[in-house]
């Protein structure tokens, strides 16, 4: 999967979280299926993600940072 299909799955399972529900992008996928995505990949994901959530801050809102710099989300 290329960058942009990567965005749109992710996308799409934010869809189905329950309203509130806290989240990181790397949940949404499926752990075999997240470990297989190149390093790179992961990392340009999580920009795009986030500006995606910018752009449509009806469905969910960025709240803070793990200790190891990953961002939260809350869905909305």
């Amino acid at each position: 999967m290329n960058a942009n299909q990567l965005l749109e799955y992710a996308t799409q399972e934010v869809l189905e979280l329950n309203s509130g529900e806290h989240f990181l992008v790397r949940e949404l996928f499926k752990g075999y299926l997240w470990n297989r995505i190149p390093r790179k990949d992961r990392l340009l994901l999580g920009t795009l993600f986030l500006n995606w959530i910018q752009q449509n801050s009806n469905i969910a809102k960025p709240i803070n940072k793990t200790s190891s710099g990953q961002q939260k989300y809350q869905r909305i």
